[in-house]
């Protein structure tokens, strides 16, 4: 067994890597860590669980220890839901020792350390090599994207591949558990809908292009085609839904795209990880689906499902569709996950 911890394990992000490594058969949770306001302290007592599941009896009487690379112990792995701002200062500090599997946005762009998918780009992973010549480390971390831009990119790879995208036009309805259960006040969401979140449309831009990229001599040279994001905060608890359009340089027909989504599949499916979904990408025929509370939870929150896949007659050589995926599952906790399963198989 791996031996494994959790760095912002009180948090939602934190409380759904626990949910998902309980009586996982590779990785055994070993370390939680929190703030000092938590350490020392037993989980049970010091967590408020969000989770629409019981709390797993193996971490309540665990005893939280502090976000300090002294205080982890005896683990191989740590999966990191912390804040940005704290991500970019103490995930270094953990890397010099450690493997990192990373969910936050701190260190995703930095040229040395791997943004990774592993069905879309797991050749990034040889970034790592890269990431400890360069700093000198004995560990490494290694990143997943925003929770967003993982459901569209797993959309985009089987028509990257099969054509030349042009422009890709993305309108995201992201559910509230996105920006953590104190995140949005009940007041200001409910019968309502708020047209910005702080960032994402940037991370959706930058990071999708970076992750259709090519890994070039120790250099990501991203993809080059257009994305305009526009995000949107919705009254809903879990999944992310998204509107994509997609502009191709040369006519299609719709019925290959559907056969290229519905037959695609990577690294992770080929090597039967434990976490990886049957199918990534779930295309369906009824007009009214995707829908998150219906689709959210696929393969155990693993796949994005995909509807309402048609041609689109306002741009030349165009479609659309609409996406879910389930934003703290394959968006974030089983993200970080399905990479460090990667790592455990391949390194």
């Amino acid at each position: 067994m791996v031996n494994v911890g959790v760095l912002g394990a009180t948090g939602m992000v934190g409380q759904r890597f626990i949910q998902m490594i309980d009586k996982h058969p590779e990785f055994e949770l070993t370390t939680l860590a929190a703030s000092s306001r938590s350490a020392g302290k037993p989980y049970g007592e010091v967590a408020n669980w969000y989770l629409d599941c019981e709390m797993p009896e193996s971490v309540k009487d665990m005893e939280v220890v502090e976000t300090d690379p002294s205080s982890v112990g005896d683990v191989d792995i740590l999966f990191s839901a912390l804040p940005a701002g704290v991500a970019r200062k103490v995930e270094p500090e953990f890397a010099e020792k450690y493997i990192v599997a990373s969910n936050a946005s701190a260190m995703r762009m930095e040229p040395d350390v791997p943004l990774v998918i592993p069905e879309v780009n797991p050749e990034f992973l040889d970034l790592i090599e890269v990431q400890q010549r360069k700093r000198g480390w004995d560990g490494f971390i290694v990143t997943n994207p925003n929770c967003s831009t993982i459901a569209l990119t797993l959309t985009l790879k089987p028509i990257y591949d099969a054509y030349n995208i042009k422009r890709v036009y993305v309108s995201t309805m992201q559910a509230v558990s996105g920006a953590g259960y104190n995140g949005v006040p009940s007041m200001a969401i409910l019968d309502n809908l708020v047209p910005f979140i702080g960032g994402e449309e940037e991370k959706i831009e930058t990071e999708t292009l970076h992750l259709l990229g090519e890994l070039d001599d120790g250099v990501v040279k991203p993809a080059s085609f257009g994305v305009s994001a526009s995000c949107h905060r919705v009254p809903v608890v879990d999944g992310h839904t998204e509107a994509v359009f997609i502009e191709l340089d040369d006519d299609f027909e719709i019925d290959d795209v559907r056969e290229a989504m519905d037959k695609f599949r990577g690294l992770p499916q080929k090597l039967g990880l434990h976490s990886a979904p049957e199918k990534p990408v779930v295309v369906r025929d009824e007009e009214n689906r995707p829908q998150p509370r219906m689709d959210r939870d696929r393969d155990g929150g693993m796949a994005v499902t995909v509807g309402r896949l048609r041609k689109d007659a306002a741009f030349e050589n165009s479609l659309r569709y609409v996406l879910v995926g389930h934003n703290t599952v394959r968006g974030a906790a089983g993200a970080s996950i399905l990479n460090a399963e990667l790592i455990n198989e391949i390194l």
